[in-house]
């Protein structure tokens, strides 16, 4: 007989739900809402440009409803609204449902209530797509059983969760939006990188940012785990707001009740795993994401084999310092993912060689200055670009480094080579977010690695 897939639960038997976005996450929460027994009416505020995905819900018995968000929709009497998580509760029709009090979920919720397996979940505010990719190699490698990771990684968490079993695991990267509307999520491990401050647009404060990456531990006991970074007392400090099992890592070996670094070793509660010197993956950050990785991958299990095979191979996530090419003795580096002063700081970290530097993007009203002394340590030269190019500008000035501007991220690429030596890194860390420019960070990335490999089509004098 084969083992059931996901929990057979009732909640939604007969309930009338509205999902507001056609998203991956939304598309998929809305035909898991139907296999629950609800009623659900799918709702985008625009109108989709292919046709089919809107036939695809209707062919599901969903009911559609594009173009806009109408107000009217709070008075339908829907028992339930599953939201984007990239939508503000601060929209007029959310808003109303707000008031009303009709509970808001997100797609995590909804798929960490029907997954019946084990749950390692993963948040933080730089980090998590690496680290969740990490633990789930290493849980993969060293696990019996199917292990697959899902969330805001790009892979549908409803929809892995409805492939998988009682016996297997899925490791989920959630973002602070995501959590916001899991209000039962109880993860058996959970992993909190590092908080800094981020979507302050989003949250208004940072307190309300920190409570929503909190979620993730909120619901924990203390048979389950909170993986965190032990590496600033503000992290420690936010460690006591939980009944998990705190299970810190350390970079700086302010603990050795976990994961930590000692003598250039990788260790774990006295043992040594491996030589830092030996990880694929370069910077600071991913010392403390590996790290994180391996404290999840041990309390899960995992033998030490697995954990060294795949931090000694893995060379990193797509537009997270992704390494490109090196091409007549340039290293070129796409870290698009950057979109915080943050995760530029921990990248330039990273290379002792000379950097041309590419930075800038949205203005979301801050200024550099915390740059400079990076700037003056390892960057040869800036190129800057976006709405903020002026304010990321200044901060070269500060730091006595040569600054150039360029249209975007794709025309600093030749000006870049121009600017370049055999030995440099060329590196797109912009410190800000796309969409001055591009739709998504990835999409910034992917057109600046298509600018690499343009600049290699013609040969090219040192």
């Amino acid at each position: 007989m084969k083992e059931t897939a996901m929990k057979n639960i009732s909640k939604y038997q007969g309930k009338k739900v509205l999902v507001i976005g056609f998203g991956i996450s939304g598309i998929n929460a809305a035909k898991l809402l139907v296999k629950l027994g609800a009623t659900v009416v799918a709702n985008d505020q625009k109108v989709p440009t292919d046709p089919s995905i809107e036939a695809d819900l209707q062919a599901a018995g969903i009911e559609t409803l594009t173009g806009s968000n109408p107000l009217s929709l709070a008075d339908a009497g829907f028992d339930y609204v599953v939201k984007n998580p990239g939508i503000p509760y601060d929209v007029p029709l959310v808003a109303k449902f707000v008031a009303q009090g009709t509970p808001i979920i997100t797609e995590a919720e909804l798929a960490a209530e029907i997954f019946a397996g084990n749950l390692v979940a993963v948040t933080g505010s730089n980090g998590k797509t690496t680290t969740t990719t990490l633990i789930q190699k290493m849980l993969a490698a060293g696990l019996p059983h199917r292990v697959e990771y899902a969330g805001n990684i790009g892979v549908s968490f409803s929809k892995v969760a409805q492939e998988l079993t009682a016996s297997d695991t899925i490791v989920t990267e959630l973002s602070s939006f995501q959590l916001l509307g899991a209000p039962t999520l109880k993860p058996h491990v959970a992993v909190i990188t590092n908080i800094f401050a981020n979507h302050l647009d989003y949250h208004k404060t940072r307190q309300n940012y920190v409570n929503a990456k909190l979620n993730i531990t909120r619901h924990q006991t203390k048979e389950d785990y909170l993986v965190i970074n032990w590496d600033r007392e503000e992290w420690q400090q936010l460690a006591r707001r939980t009944d998990a099992t705190v299970v810190p890592f350390s970079r700086e070996m302010k603990s050795k009740a976990g994961a930590y670094v000692e003598n250039g070793n990788f260790c774990w509660r006295g043992e040594v795993i491996m030589p830092v010197a030996k990880l694929r993956l370069i910077g600071p950050q991913n010392v403390e994401n590996a790290l994180a990785a391996i404290a999840a991958a041990k309390l899960s299990g995992v033998a030490n084999e697995a954990i060294i095979e795949v931090l000694t191979t893995f060379a990193g996530v797509r537009h997270r310092l992704q390494f490109v090419t090196e091409y007549q003795g340039r290293l070129f580096y796409n870290d698009s993912k950057s979109t915080d002063i943050e995760a530029t700081e921990v990248a330039l970290q990273g290379f002792s060689q000379p950097v041309i530097l590419l930075a800038g993007g949205l203005d979301r009203g801050y200024t550099f200055e915390r740059l400079v002394p990076y700037f003056k340590a390892h960057v040869k030269h800036l190129i800057v670009f976006g709405e903020c190019e002026d304010k990321m500008a200044a901060a070269g000035m500060a730091a006595g480094v040569p600054v150039t501007h360029a249209a975007d991220a794709v025309a600093a690429v030749p000006v870049a080579w121009q600017l370049s030596a055999p030995g440099d890194v060329i590196l797109l860390s912009p410190a800000n977010a796309s969409w001055d420019q591009f739709p998504s960070f990835e999409v910034r990335g992917d057109k600046f690695i298509a600018a690499v490999e343009a600049l290699q089509t013609e040969p090219k004098e040192d």
